[in-house]
């Protein structure tokens, strides 16, 4: 049987990344995505919430959000969904999260440092063809302190 996992999601990072490394030194950013949706009720009232989504982002995808990226910072994300499970070793139960692997991004924003919710894309980053070597074609962002978005 066929099967499609895909995603693609646009909201603010709720947090500075987490970034850590395997031990055969492969980064890992965890993030977490604020995602608001707003709509008016029957009664002309304006609604909104919040959902908030764990990403996951691997080598050189995550160290460019390390880099690049901050608590409020707009990012749009496309991925695949992924269950983790586990044993709670407090109380023995069985639980799970679902997450979003990170394949492929796009800073989100204007470039002199607009507010919230500029929506002019400015540059993506494809994702890595192999866990540890960056995708054929991608330069390395410049080491000076200008922030190429």
């Amino acid at each position: 049987m066929a099967s499609f996992n895909r995603t693609i999601l646009m909201g603010h990072l709720t947090r500075d990344p987490a970034i850590k490394y395997t031990p055969k030194g492969t980064a890992v950013a965890r993030i977490t995505l604020g995602i608001n949706h707003t709509w008016t009720d029957g009664d002309g009232n304006k609604k909104e919430e919040v959902s908030f989504v764990d990403c996951e982002a691997w080598s050189r995808t995550a160290e460019v959000i390390g880099q690049y990226l901050k608590k409020g910072n707009p990012l749009l994300v496309e991925g695949r969904l992924k269950q983790d499970s586990w044993d709670d070793k407090a109380t023995g139960e069985k639980r799970s999260k679902l997450k979003v692997v990170v394949e492929s991004f796009t800073f989100v924003g204007a470039k002199d440092g607009g507010q919230r919710g500029d929506a002019a894309p400015a540059r993506s980053r494809k994702p890595a063809a192999a866990a540890d070597a960056p995708c054929a074609g991608d330069e390395p962002p410049p080491q000076d302190d200008d922030v190429p978005f």
